[in-house]
């Protein structure tokens, strides 16, 4: 009997298996929505320094810091699944405890530093996890749309779904956002617990120092990858800086009100949003390189425009391009980490060019901070700007060659319908 042609010509599909993390990266991301917004109000019913509302925010990233290295080692010798489910099942413990003592009263800034640091540590393994198992069970045509579809299921619920039900259910009782919080981490775990598992190693894993220096050493050998992460960091750097005082620009500056900055974040959601609905598609239009060049091009104009903005519509425009761009530029450097890194090794991988690429947030905002202080509230935006196209005009031609050099010598992996990639030493 002869294959049907239509059959054999469809294009591929994803697999019931990524729609299942699909629907838990959601889940996840509502109640993570609801506990982003509901935490700083909170904070605020305890106390008006600000000194220590950044305590709880720097609470937050220390972990990518300090322990995405030995994450990233934990992923790669352990099932990424169940990682992925008992580093949720400890989030929702936590948060469920966060809503107890809420409820009661007895919550104070170190308490909630502390779980803010708890709750990043675990995000930290099971982020890292996730993107390491993505091309366990997608096929390596579909990875951009795969990201993409990530990048908007969690957009909805972090930006949209989750703030909103969060404040409204912050004003009603005060423990009833982590309530649902704790409530998504707990589905989502069941959710990861139908996923397909890893098979076990049958030799015994080399010391964590050892896999946590082969994760470095690969990055740092591997040109374009080691140019990206260092570029990431630097733009993570500038972000932060123009971004820590966003909320004085529109209210001090610009003159809107509580509800129009609500709006205004709102319009960079969207843009972001659009992001994860498109990008594949310009990817596969343009090609990833271009792709990349033109959101980072594109993004040192933004920050600029940012702080020359003379009035609201035009800060909210250039607020979603700059989330259309960031999400573009995510959904590429994901996938070329997935296509480029050997299975065994993304996990360590992963974490090491997270840590370079976020570990300098806090001191972003810090930095922010005090810019605007010495220099007024449009200044973060434009020394960011500046810093980005001269970390770009820096880094351009390292990318270019790194880029022909991985064409010329046909070294781009090539995935199986599986995801297993070939192993290569970087270059």
């Amino acid at each position: 009997m002869k294959p049907d042609v239509k059959q054999v010509a469809a294009e591929p599909r994803l697999s019931t298996a990524y729609w299942r993390l699909w629907w838990a990266t959601g889940v996840n991301a509502v109640g993570d929505g609801a506990f982003a917004a509901a935490i700083p109000l909170l904070a605020a019913t305890i106390t008006s320094d600000p000194r220590l509302l950044s305590v709880v925010s720097a609470a937050t990233y220390l972990p990518w810091l300090l322990l995405s290295l030995p994450a990233g080692a934990l992923v790669d010798r352990s099932d990424r699944v169940s990682l992925m489910r008992r580093s949720q099942v400890l989030q929702a413990i936590i948060v469920g405890a966060i809503a107890v003592l809420a409820a009661l009263g007895y919550i104070g800034i170190p308490l909630l530093a502390v779980t803010a640091f708890g709750l990043g540590a675990c995000t930290v393994v099971s982020a890292n996890a996730a993107q390491a198992i993505l091309p366990d069970i997608v096929a390596n045509p579909l990875l951009h749309k795969a990201n993409g579809h990530q990048q908007t299921i969690t957009t909805v619920g972090l930006e949209f779904v989750g703030p909103t039900i969060g404040s409204l259910l912050f004003a009603v009782a005060v423990a009833l956002p982590f309530g649902l919080d704790a409530g998504s981490f707990a589905l989502s775990a069941a959710l990861l617990a139908t996923l397909p598992r890893r098979r076990p190693r049958r030799i015994a894993p080399p010391p964590m120092r050892t896999s946590i220096a082969a994760g470095l050493r690969w990055l740092t050998r591997h040109r374009l990858l080691r140019t990206l992460a260092i570029l990431l960091g630097v733009n993570t750097f500038c972000g932060n800086l123009g971004n820590a005082t966003l909320v004085l620009l529109a209210t001090q500056v610009l003159h809107l009100g509580t509800r129009s900055y609500g709006l205004l974040l709102a319009g960079a959601a969207m843009g972001s949003l659009l992001g994860g609905l498109i990008s594949a598609r310009v990817i596969t239009g343009i090609g990833a390189f271009p792709s990349l060049l033109i959101a980072l091009a594109t993004n040192v104009v933004v920050f600029v425009g940012i702080g020359l903005s003379p009035n609201a519509i035009v800060l909210g425009a250039l607020l979603a391009t700059n989330g259309f761009l960031i999400t573009l530029w995510n959904i590429v450097t994901t996938g070329l980490r997935q296509q480029m890194v050997p299975g065994e090794i993304l996990g360590r991988v992963n974490s090491a060019y997270r840590m370079l690429g976020w570990g300098l947030i806090p001191l972003g905002a810090l930095i922010g901070g005090l810019v605007a202080h010495a220099f007024g509230l449009r200044a973060p935006y434009l020394i960011a700007g500046v810093l980005r196209g001269v970390a770009l005009l820096v880094a351009l031609p390292l990318m270019i060659r790194a880029v022909r050099a991985d064409a010329s010598d046909h070294r781009l992996p090539e995935r199986t319908t599986r995801g297993r990639t070939s192993a290569r030493r970087p270059s």
